[in-house]
């Protein structure tokens, strides 16, 4: 022990620092999750970008990463991709065509529980094929307007659309980025067929828990009658066929690489160039790109950019891969995999998890099962909490911008019981 007055040794000086500078971007992180669950200080009220972009900013001005490194840590594709998608969502929801095609969809449902199932089965199942970025952007406004019409719970709609999204994407390869990156890094075999053998059935499963804890935490919403489904038709007919051009595009290009993973999967092309070009028709022919894109959802472009900032800092703090790593090859079992992807996937997100599990895996011998359990783990962690998943953000913040919200605690409170129900699920096919 020091005595009393007996300055501090230059070593142990060192190693607080040392410590301090590792888990700096820890402790802002801590904060940022906390100011997420609150949303609140004092009279005022906060937006998760503020709140992001408040974290970015205090890692920048105490030096945890520098501003050259900070602006590199921004995801381009990433920031395109969204930017695009926008562009076509707004589009569609401006034309009236995204109202058109709902009602197509959904006429056939005639009661609350017939409406929940075909969000969670139709854009579960849409987003293993259109990426669960494309349908959190598109479907928001979709079931906040059933919300409206049928005088459902936006909330729990909110809620359906966040766990369809992340439990349908586990599905598939081209699902999310992290199942992807797997996909071509994880030396996993034809990933179509290998992703379907595993996680066709438990994902069958885990989106009927989702219906079933739904109906648990909102019985009231499942008393209602009938639903009456009003003709719509299109309010303008340019605009409306811009946007079929601009989906005809993303359709097509999601094919393509479809087929040119399925033959190699180094052969995949980005995202980026999907998403720009189902823009363009609508940023090159329409009179209406500037209040387009004058009302796209900004405020998420500016989390993802802090996102990608703090992350950054957090992943070049080592504070994350000292704790991972040192565990080792007792990282490598089914079990072990869930339990920290979904985890870990909290603070430092699920792509630069998987990033880093990886080459934990291939150091450990894992097989295919292993990659397998690294995606599903990955993936189902967006139904833990709000920060879990990037389309939790889009959708959450595409919400507020129409009046409606979820927080923290609502989100968690259905989440947390159904990742428990979802990470069994898995436990038991893998």
């Amino acid at each position: 022990m020091f005595r009393k007055g007996r300055k501090a040794s230059p070593t142990f000086k060192s190693f607080l620092v040392a410590a301090a500078v590792m888990f700096f971007p820890l402790v802002v992180l801590g904060v940022v999750f906390l100011l997420i669950a609150v949303r609140q200080v004092g009279r005022f009220r906060l937006r998760i970008w503020q709140i992001m972009l408040a974290g970015a900013v205090a890692v920048l001005v105490a030096g945890q990463i520098a501003p050259l490194d900070a602006l590199k840590a921004i995801n381009l594709d990433v920031m395109l991709f969204l930017f695009g998608m926008f562009v076509v969502g707004r589009a569609l929801e401006e034309s009236g065509y995204l109202e058109y095609l709902a009602h197509r969809f959904f006429r056939r449902a005639k009661s609350a529980s017939a409406l929940v199932l075909a969000v969670l089965f139709g854009c579960g199942f849409g987003a293993a094929l259109l990426m669960n970025d494309t349908l959190a952007i598109v479907g928001t406004p979709v079931v906040l307007l059933l919300s409206q019409k049928h005088r459902i719970s936006a909330k729990m709609l909110l809620l359906t659309l966040a766990f369809a999204v992340t439990i349908g994407t586990v599905l598939s390869p081209i699902g999310n980025p992290q199942n992807l990156l797997i996909a071509i890094h994880g030396n996993v075999p034809n990933p179509f067929w290998t992703f379907l053998k595993y996680l066709f059935i438990p994902t069958v499963i885990n989106l009927v828990a989702a219906y079933v804890l739904l109906r648990v935490f909102y019985p009231q919403e499942f008393k209602n009658g009938d639903l009456n489904h009003e003709n719509v038709e299109v309010k303008d007919e340019k605009l409306t066929f811009l946007c079929k051009i601009s989906l005809a595009l993303v359709l097509v290009l999601i094919m393509t690489k479809i087929v040119l993973i399925l033959a190699d999967p180094s052969l995949d092309f980005k995202l980026t160039y999907i998403a720009l070009a189902g823009a363009a028709p609508i940023l090159l022919f329409s009179p209406k790109r500037f209040p387009i894109l004058k009302t796209i959802d900004w405020s998420t472009l500016v989390f993802f950019a802090a996102m990608f900032v703090l992350m950054e800092a957090v992943w070049e703090s080592g504070a994350i891969q000292a704790m991972i790593g040192g565990l080792g090859a007792s990282l490598a079992t089914v079990p072990a995999i869930l339990a920290v992807s979904v985890l870990a996937s909290q603070l430092l997100s699920n792509v630069p998890l998987v990033a880093l599990y990886l080459p934990i895996l291939a150091k450990a011998g894992a097989g295919t099962l292993q990659m397998i359990a690294l995606a599903a783990g990955s993936t189902t962690a967006g139904n833990l909490l709000i920060l879990g998943a990037a389309s939790n953000v889009i959708i959450i913040q595409n919400a507020e911008n129409r009046g409606e919200t979820l927080t923290f605690w609502e989100f968690a409170r259905v989440g947390i019981p159904l990742t428990l129900i979802n990470v069994a699920v898995l436990l038991l096919f893998l």
